[in-house]
């Protein structure tokens, strides 16, 4: 059987409250879609591909919410912070899903 990396309740309630948010989530689609943005290059992709006309603070403090949960990560390079998806904490809540589907199937089966 696959060892799980444990996560905990509270961890599992920071990404579901980081992705309550409509406007987090296309933060996390954009970065998705092309990661390693700054604030400016996600600003200006959500602007003109959603159209939605945050403030940079206002996308720069759901930036922080999605940093908290452990859904992103940052770098920065000289005077830029680059803005990288981090899947581990879903892929983390998927799979001990996923594993309780399994070793219910293993249980029905014998």
């Amino acid at each position: 059987m696959q060892a799980i990396t444990c996560i905990t309740s509270r961890a599992v309630a920071d990404v579901f409250k980081a992705l309550a948010d409509p406007t987090r989530r296309k933060i996390v689609d954009e970065l998705s879609e092309r990661n390693g943005q700054t604030l400016f290059e996600i600003c200006a992709r959500l602007a003109t591909k959603h159209r939605l006309g945050s403030s940079r603070q206002a996308i720069s403090q759901h930036l922080d919410v999605l940093e908290q949960a452990s859904l992103i990560t940052t770098e920065r390079r000289g005077r830029c912070k680059y803005h990288q998806l981090d899947t581990g904490p879903l892929e983390r809540i998927v799979e001990r899903w996923l594993q309780n589907v399994r070793e219910e199937v293993i249980r029905a089966s014998r």
